[in-house]
């Protein structure tokens, strides 16, 4: 079975998926449904470059709020395929708003889950249009059994994990980095 149309049959019965978790990892890096999205994302290992960014762009209490929000979150190996001194340079204190305009395209007010997202590619005859909270467009679209975000761009990523329950939304793991155009 396609792994999106397993992932679409588990979300419709209701379980929800968990980030992938290392076998040595201890209880503390389990996502937990209770916690906020900052609070889950901490405890990945996979997520401390996106965490980083997110304290540098003065984001932690926004995506700790109610919300709820869906974060398309990029893991560590995401940012690493960024182009070298990228991350380092949105990083720095001077650079806060444009990173913070990198962070909230990975945003999407309300808890748009994996069934969600599904029913409105369908409806939208193959594509879904999200309007994140930074204002512009992201396209979900299916390859094969993957789901693809596709941003301003054209770059694509795919989502590797999806339906991570928040307390205060829902996040999708994706391989790349999402870029809104300049």
């Amino acid at each position: 079975m396609p792994a999106f149309r397993h992932l679409m049959i588990l979300a419709a019965s209701g379980m929800a998926l968990a980030a992938p978790v290392h076998a040595n990892a201890q209880a503390a890096a389990t996502p937990q449904a209770s916690r906020t999205i900052v609070e889950n994302a901490a405890a990945l290992p996979d997520l401390s470059t996106l965490v980083a960014a997110v304290k540098a762009a003065g984001l932690v209490d926004t995506l700790s709020g109610p919300g709820p929000f869906t974060v398309f979150a990029p893991t560590n190996a995401a940012f690493d395929a960024l182009p070298p001194g990228t991350v380092d340079t949105l990083l720095k204190p001077a650079n806060k708003a444009q990173l913070s305009s990198v962070l909230t395209y990975h945003v999407v007010a309300g808890k748009v889950t994996a069934a969600d997202l599904a029913r409105q590619i369908r409806a939208g005859g193959g594509i879904a249009t999200l309007t994140t909270v930074q204002g512009a467009k992201l396209k979900a679209s299916m390859s094969g059994s993957n789901v693809m975000i596709t941003d301003a761009a054209g770059g694509s990523a795919t989502v590797t994990t999806a339906d991570v329950p928040q307390s205060n939304g829902v996040v999708h793991v994706i391989n790349k980095v999402l870029l809104p155009s300049a």
